[in-house]
């Protein structure tokens, strides 16, 4: 009898410890599916029309524009605006650290369809690293906490002033303005780290700021007028700023450096800072047990392994021997005062310094 109450005990506990996500956190987390699949397509749709504009004006990666004039960058822009729509609406719905992990699959989807549609080259351990980042997202998926319940965009706002998240914030900016002024113009064209960089910071202010204004309008949906506090536009402020910020930098690198490369390298660095940031502004843990949190963390170094398999693989062709692999580095060196080695050579170089 003590067995048969024990086992009993333990089947509750079980339960009730997974017995499903909320329906808050399900729309969450549609919402968040479907917006790494518009995300993905739109990196190879948008590096498509980046090399049809560079190809007859003057290149994004050294501060042209000639892309706004081109219909299919724009197509990609579309797609990418409709993923962060259905982006913005997950976190109204869900925990960052719920939704931003599940950016994995449109590393998958843009390495993919890269592999495809840009002949870049998807090594078998790059498709192993892509399904390292779903069995890491899953593992995310099913330990995630709870949303916190939020009845005004008030509260969001006394979060976001509170001394931890101001203290992050000030790094951020302060980060930003080193990268932008003192790097970006000496090795932005060389060490992707700097235009990633800066998309991922301002990206993880961003991400607040998107779920505070993604609460307010569930609320005002509810009944509850949010509009009327001005909490609600200066959040609003910063998302346009942040978004403007990071299209131009994101452009600047898609434009430069290989996509298989841009896109893990900026889920990684955008996720982590982001879920950083919603630690101390949502204080997302303080709902959790140590277990869940640890989980959780072992999901994320799931990823994290995967998109390092993808990033290390980028070059890699399958084959019996390493020695192709290692030839063409001293290829572009003698070929280096070619006119056909000097750019392929540039880029090659770039992907190297990361």
């Amino acid at each position: 009898m003590f067995k048969m109450a024990m086992e009993e005990a333990i089947h509750h506990s079980w339960r009730d410890s997974y017995r499903g996500m909320s329906s808050d956190n399900v729309k969450g987390l549609v919402l968040a599916l479907s917006s790494s699949l518009f995300i993905g397509a739109s990196f190879i749709v948008k590096k498509k029309g980046l090399k049809k504009a560079g190809a007859t004006g003057v290149r994004a990666g050294v501060g042209g524009y000639s892309y706004l004039y081109e219909p299919l960058w724009w197509v990609g822009m579309i797609t990418m605006i409709v993923g962060e729509i259905a982006n913005f609406a997950a976190y109204a719905f869900a925990p960052a650290i719920l939704v931003t992990p599940l950016g994995a699959l449109s590393i998958i989807i843009s390495a993919v369809l890269a592999h495809i549609m840009l002949k870049e080259k998807l090594h078998i351990f790059g498709i192993l690293g892509c399904i390292l980042c779903v069995v890491g997202s899953t593992t995310i998926v099913v330990h995630a906490p709870q949303e916190r319940a939020i009845e005004s965009v008030k509260e969001v706002w006394d979060l976001a002033t509170e001394p931890g998240f101001l203290l992050y914030t000030s790094m951020v900016i302060a980060a930003v303005f080193v990268l932008i002024f003192r790097f970006v113009p000496q090795y932005g064209q060389t060490h992707i780290m700097c235009y990633i960089g800066v998309c991922s910071l301002v990206g993880s202010l961003s991400v607040m700021s998107v779920k505070a204004i993604g609460i307010a309008l569930k609320l005002t949906l509810s009944g509850l007028n949010q509009l009327i506090y001005p909490q609600t536009w200066a959040f609003t402020t910063v998302v346009i700023f942040c978004v403007l910020t990071q299209m131009n930098y994101l452009n600047k690198a898609l434009d430069t450096f290989n996509t298989a490369v841009v896109s893990p390298i900026y889920y990684v660095m955008f996720t982590s800072l982001t879920i950083l940031a919603s630690v101390i502004m949502f204080k997302d843990w303080d709902r959790q047990s140590p277990t869940q949190i640890v989980t959780e963390m072992c999901g994320f170094v799931t990823i994290l392994s995967g998109t390092f398999l993808l990033h290390r693989t980028k070059d890699m062709t399958d084959g019996p021997a390493p020695l192709p692999v290692r030839l063409p580095k001293h290829t572009d060196e003698d070929d280096a005062f070619s006119h056909e080695g000097i750019p392929l050579r540039r880029q090659e170089t770039a992907s190297r310094s990361t």
